[in-house]
Parts: C-alpha cells; sequence; structure tokens
C-alpha cells in the first residue's frame, strides 16, 4: 500500500497535543481562497523549474512535491520521532490537503501507529462520504475540522464546494461522542464576521456532545511565496493578516456561549 506524501514536519506543536510528527498526504476537493499549502490541492506529483544561484552562477533544476510512499516506509520515520511523542504526550498528525482522499492508505498506516501505541490525528475538512470517515474512525484518537463558512453559497464560493455534508458528519462524530476540535480560519471579511461567528456558535451548541476546544486561526501570508513558486492565483494577495487583538470580541462570543476557545492551535 503507497499513498502521495508531500511533506513530513518534525516537531509539530500545533497540530495535536504534545509533541508530534505531521504527515501531509497530497491531494484536496476544496480550493480555498485562503489555503496555505496550494501545491497540495492536485493529487498528483506536480515538477515545476526552479532556479538556483551559487557562486554567481544559475542552473535550473525542477522542484517536485510529492512522492510515493509505503506503509511501512512511512512508518520508519515515524518510529524516529517515537520517544519524543511519548515524553510530551504527542503522536502522529495526518493532514494535507484532505488525507481522506487518500484513505485506504491513511487508514493502513493509522491501524499501524495506534498498534504501536502512537496517538493519532486527523485534521481534515470532513468533506467525504460517512462510509469512508467511518473507516478510519476506530483508529483516530483526535479529529481537527475546519468549520471554514456558515452559509452555503459562501462556502461554495470561497471553497469550491458545499458545506451540508460537512456539517452532517461533524454532527455524527459529536452524537457518535468522539474527540475533536474544530478550527475556524479568519479571514478578513468572509469568515471574521459577526453573523459567521454567530451561526456557527448555534450550530456547534446544538449538540449534546461539545467539540474539546474551539480553535481560531487567524489570516496571514506566510504562504504568499508558493503561490508565486508554483505559479499559482494568489486570490488574497492584497488581503492584511488578522492580529490577536482583532480576534477579542470572537473570543468573547464563544466564550458567553460556554465553548472552550483558543486563538490559534
Amino acid at each position: 500500500m503507497k499513498g502521495i506524501v508531500f511533506d513530513i514536519k518534525r516537531f509539530a506543536v500545533h497540530d495535536g497535543p504534545g509533541i508530534r510528527t505531521t504527515v501531509f498526504l497530497k491531494g484536496c476537493p476544496l480550493s480555498c481562497w485562503w489555503c496555505h499549502n496550494p501545491e497540495s490541492i492536485d493529487p498528483k506529483m506536480v515538477c515545476v523549474a526552479k532556479t538556483v544561484t551559487l557562486d554567481g552562477k544559475s542552473y535550473t533544476e525542477d522542484e517536485c512535491v510529492g512522492h510515493e510512499m509505503a506503509v511501512e516506509e512511512l512508518m520508519q520515520e515515524l518510529r524516529k520521532e517515537q520517544v519524543f511523542m511519548q515524553e510530551s504526550g504527542g503522536g502522529v498528525t495526518f493532514s494535507g490537503g484532505e488525507p481522506l482522499l487518500q484513505h485506504r492508505f491513511l487508514q493502513e498506516t493509522l491501524k499501524v501507529c495506534r498498534a504501536e501505541g502512537m496517538h493519532t490525528t486527523v485534521d481534515t475538512t470532513a468533506f467525504s462520504n460517512w462510509n469512508i470517515l467511518s473507516e478510519i474512525v476506530p483508529f483516530t484518537d483526535l479529529f481537527l475540522i475546519d468549520l471554514k463558512l456558515m452559509n452555503e453559497t459562501l462556502h461554495q464560493q470561497y471553497t469550491g464546494v458545499p458545506n451540508a455534508l460537512i456539517h452532517q458528519n461533524i454532527g455524527r462524530l459529536l452524537t457518535e461522542g468522539r474527540k475533536l476540535r474544530i478550527r475556524i480560519p479568519m479571514i478578513p471579511g468572509i469568515s471574521a464576521t459577526d453573523e459567521n461567528i454567530r451561526e456557527s456558535i448555534a450550530f456547534l451548541n446544538s449538540f449534546q456532545q461539545k467539540p474539546e476546544g474551539i480553535d481560531l486561526l487567524p489570516f496571514h501570508q506566510t504562504a504568499s511565496h508558493k503561490y508565486k513558486r508554483f505559479g499559482l492565483e494568489n486570490r488574497m494577495g492584497e488581503t492584511p493578516k488578522m492580529v490577536r487583538e482583532e480576534l477579542a470580541g470572537f473570543v468573547s462570543q464563544f466564550e458567553n456561549a460556554g465553548l472552550n476557545v483558543t486563538i490559534g492551535g
């Protein structure tokens, strides 16, 4: 069993509890305007020409995003960090892209991780049929799920897909008592609005089981160089980053509704 991995981030501290190794799987059914990993959207391995200057001379070489890895090959990389995972209460996080697009590879890797005592987290859009999502539920300790926009028309406009399936899956996971954190990308004038936050709170409070927490993710421009490097359109190129102080009012709304909220995550 092989999957296409485009990055492995070691010593990650924002992708779940403790010190983690985050595995980024290629491919995503969404095309969010603010995507911080735009090179991950295409499920295929992609190469672009890159110019490198050394000692005053320029060389052109291919920069490739994504490479095939077998489950055991990936596990060999994860085991290198296992001592840090164990000492910090960390583990392995699978992100993307959208890891559920490679659900067979994801499931097999999760099984091995769990068998070897690694805490497992899946960072997902939850835009997937339940029969696919349910295959990985038994092997996942924690889900990180984006709740991008409550308004379906706006969600379709800014991500390319409707949001009903995402909401259904969040509801089902909560109803089943699964552990999950909700992540809301705070995009100025798009998702960072009183209306969107009010609707998000009402949606989450409609379930008896609450998420472990909500992470508000302020928009930034750290991925802008990727759009240039890979020749992709950056539709948020002129959008200013959000600072923590701008989120204070939104934080209060969640706290007043009895929901645990943090900035970042």
